[in-house]
Order: C-alpha cells, then structure tokens, then sequence
C-alpha cells in the first residue's frame, strides 16, 4: 500500500481541519494531552494499537488514514462510475456488451436532444452525482435511436449520441478516469462524422480529446491536435458562425495549456493572444457546448496562466481588470477562476484573501470543487501551516476540499 505523510502529520492535519485543540482531542479521545502533542511533534513514530483506534474515532477517520495508508488509485470513483463505465464501452460489435434489446424503448429525437441539453447543464454547473445518475441511460437511449433511425433523422440521432459521449468524456476526466475519457471522446468523433453537421461536431468532440491528452501528459500531441483543428475550423468564423468561433477559442486554450505544461510558456502566451484577439472581436461571452468563449472567458485564461507560471503578484493585479461578463458564466469556470487566485494568493502568504477565495469557489460548484486537485492542495497547505485551530469556517472548508 502506498504511504503519505506521517502519523503526527497526519493526527495534526486532521485534527486542525475538524477545529480541535490538542486538549479536546485528547478529551475526545480518551488520551493524555502529552500523548497527543508528542505525536504531532514526531516524537512519537508509533503507537499503540488502542490508542491509535481511539485517535481514528474522536477524529472521525480509519486508522489507515492517520497512518497514510492510501487507497486503490480511484478505487471510489471506480464505484461510482460503474454504469457510466458500461455505457460508454458498450458494442453491438461484441457479444455480450450491447447495451439495449427492445427497441419498443426508442426515445423520440426531442426528448433525447432537451436530455443532452439538461446533461449539459449538469456537466457546466459541476452537478457529477445527477451525470453519474442520467448519462448511462442518455447513452443507450442515443444508440437505440441511432440503431432504429433512418435518413435525416439518423444523422439527427448521431449528433446526439456525440454529444452524450462527449458529456462522458469530460465526466470521466473529472473523475481522473483520463483513458475511459480517451475511449468516449474517440467515440464521439466517430458518430459525430455520420452528424448532420459533421465539421463542427468533429471540431467540438476534437476539443474534449486534446483536453484528454493534456490530462494524460501527452502535450506535444495535445497541442498538434487543438492548433490543427482550429486551423479547419477559423475559415467558418469569416461566416460569424458563433459555434466555430467558441470552438476555435476553446482549441487554442487547449493547446495554450499544453504548451504551457511543456514548459513553453512563449508559446502558451502566443496561442493564447491569439484566443483573446478572437474573444475581443466577437464583443459577447457565449456558452454552449461548441465551447465557452468571450472577452470575460479568455481574460480570465491569460490570468490563469500567468499563476501557472509563477508570477502570482501579476495574476491578482490582472484579475482586477478582467472585464464583466455579459452573461451568465459556467460556474465550474468562475470556480476554476477563483481556485488559481487562491494558490496565488497562497503563495503570497495571503491567508485570508486565499481562504475567502476558496470558500467563493466552494460556493460556486461546490460538487466539482472536490475533484480539482490544486483546491485541495492549497486547502492542505493552509491547514499545515495553522499554528493551531482556527474556525469552524476553516473546519467547513477543510471538510468540504477532502483534506481529511
């Protein structure tokens, strides 16, 4: 089993972010005050097993937890994931992996397009538990229509079915579930070619592949791909087609973000000069699924990477200028947002203004906010350096960002 942190690390941590002092953890715990300090202090390595266990109760955990025992790599969002998981894998191809028998069951082409769009609305808003919960069934749903239609209709049905699989997609990403996320993004490409509108659906399902490959830490390829699209897709914004103007920016934030991890932060800033040239010239943030763009959006990602590369006191001074939206935002964007500003402000020893941060974007989206890894991360570190208890606030948002 893999270990992280120590015993008294972990004893420290834990009890800081439930809003204990030692005394009533101790208390709690039924131990000796001394007991519990020489812990945190590391003067104690181990433990008795009683007094372990007694520590785990009052602290509200497993005992593995204070020892570092990890578990399985995404062993619970495994479970989660199960049917979301089967949906997205299913084959006629293969015996045994279909996922529908009675076509009696076919859901008309309306209901299933307001189905995508409410899964859209879950996806933007960071609602995982009711994705998890209608995704598989929006999948079979979308590929029985596919099985049965004919003509118009079936090119109708495909743009659905590309449009859930990209919702699986950038599900399973969230979950950290990066090569199913691969496998329905490909899938959403294919379908998407037999749409009724194939080049923007290929350039959209092209969009949540080259986020994957980010993910998986396949830049170069991240970048070749989002820059190659978007060059297929500029000729149709000359049209003033607002779908390919939002894809187009959106490829090229893709592309930015892997040159940015490939540690070319010239070229990061270059794409992305481009992106807010494009954001400028259409005056208006839009958000649909094509992609989330606008002078509001691409300001923001220009804030957002000048903290991916360090110069934190730039990015908040920017972040005073970044013009108002002119429309309702995703509220997992605006949550993004306020995360980097908080490990910024972090890294400025800027506590208050971090946590204050936090809790906006916890606010926000608050289901999402529990699978970005650099939120925890700055929670983690404003608890590790808490001299001593703090609030119930501090508690909350420990509780809320998984640091326990």
């Amino acid at each position: 089993m893999p270990v992280a942190w120590g015993l008294g690390e972990n004893v420290g941590r834990i009890r800081k972010a439930r809003n204990l002092s030692q005394e009533e953890l101790a208390a709690a715990a039924g131990v000796a005050v001394d007991t519990v300090a020489r812990i945190e202090r590391g003067e104690r390595q181990t433990t008795r097993t009683s007094t372990l266990n007694k520590l785990a109760r009052a602290l509200g955990v497993e005992p593995s937890t204070l020892l570092g025992i990890l578990p399985p790599p995404h062993e619970q969002a495994g479970r989660d994931v199960a049917d979301l998981r089967r949906a997205l894998t299913a084959s006629t191809d293969i015996p045994g992996l279909t996922d529908f028998t009675d076509l009696r069951e076919t859901i008309p082409l309306a209901e299933l397009r307001a189905s995508l769009n409410y899964a859209w609305q879950s996806y933007i808003a960071g609602r995982h538990s009711e994705l998890l919960h209608t995704l598989p069934v929006l999948v079979a749903d979308a590929r029985r229509l596919v099985h049965e239609a004919k003509g118009a209709r079936l090119n109708s049905a495909y743009a659905v079915l590309s449009g859930a699989y990209r919702m699986g997609a950038g599900t399973a990403g969230r979950f950290g579930l990066d090569d199913l996320a691969f496998i329905a993004a490909d899938r959403a490409i294919q379908t998407a070619r037999l749409s009724d509108d194939p080049d923007i659906g290929i350039a959209v399902s092209t969009r949540y592949l080259a986020w994957v490959l980010v993910r998986q830490g396949r830049t170069t390829e991240a970048e070749q791909v989002a820059v190659r699209m978007a060059e297929r897709v500029e000729p149709r914004m000359s049209d003033r087609d607002s779908r390919a103007l939002g894809v187009f920016g959106n490829l090229l934030f893709n592309a930015a973000s892997a040159a940015l991890r490939s540690e070319r932060g010239d070229r990061a800033g270059e794409l992305l000069r481009v992106a807010q040239a494009a954001a400028v010239r259409s005056g208006r943030d839009e958000v649909t699924e094509a992609g989330i763009f606008g002078p509001h959006i691409a300001a923001i990602q220009v804030v957002d990477q000048a903290v991916r590369l360090g110069d934190h006191e730039e990015a908040l001074r920017m972040a005073e200028t970044v013009p108002r939206a002119n429309g309702p935002m995703p509220a997992f964007w605006e949550a993004g947002h306020r995360i980097h500003l908080a490990a910024a402000a972090a890294e400025l020893r800027q506590e208050r203004r971090a946590l204050t941060l936090l809790a906006q974007a916890r606010d926000l989206a608050p289901d999402w906010v529990r699978y970005q890894p650099l939120g925890v991360a700055v929670m983690r570190e404003m608890v590790d350096r808490a001299t001593r208890r703090r609030n119930e606030e501090f508690a909350e948002l420990a509780e809320h960002y998984g640091v326990l």
